[in-house]
């Protein structure tokens, strides 16, 4: 067993460094750096899997999105096409209404129904 401290140790020396704690010890300087190999192999797939997880998932919302716009814009073209339609409707009713205005004026001007008469000159 004496024989394994000092494999130990040396794997100890390989993997950290030491540094002395006085009150002088600039730490800043300090940076830890791991590289996907440092990660074990489970960690690396577990998140992979929930990154490749939320890509999908922000695809599937980013695909419904444009559906939902799409539709949106097929409703917007079909409601301004009723609106052009219910305009040109308005404007052709408006033109019958006048003709129809015009021509009950000629009647009543002709009947000696409507006729407004001044009873004051018959009076006389």
């Amino acid at each position: 067993m004496a024989h394994m401290a000092p494999q130990f140790e040396e794997a100890e020396e390989e993997m950290f460094t030491n540094v002395s704690l006085d009150d002088t010890t600039d730490f800043s300087s300090l940076k830890l750096q791991l590289t996907p190999q440092d990660l074990p192999s489970t960690m690396m797939n577990s998140d992979m899997d929930a990154l490749e997880l939320e890509n999908q998932v922000e695809l599937e919302e980013k695909t419904r999105l444009i559906n939902q716009v799409l539709e949106l814009q097929h409703t917007l073209e079909d409601l301004s096409a009723r609106v052009d339609a219910v305009k040109e409707e308005n404007l052709k009713l408006k033109s019958e209404n006048q003709v129809l205005g015009q021509y009950i004026e000629n009647l009543m001007s002709a009947s000696s129904v409507f006729q407004t008469t001044d009873t004051k000159s018959k009076r006389k």
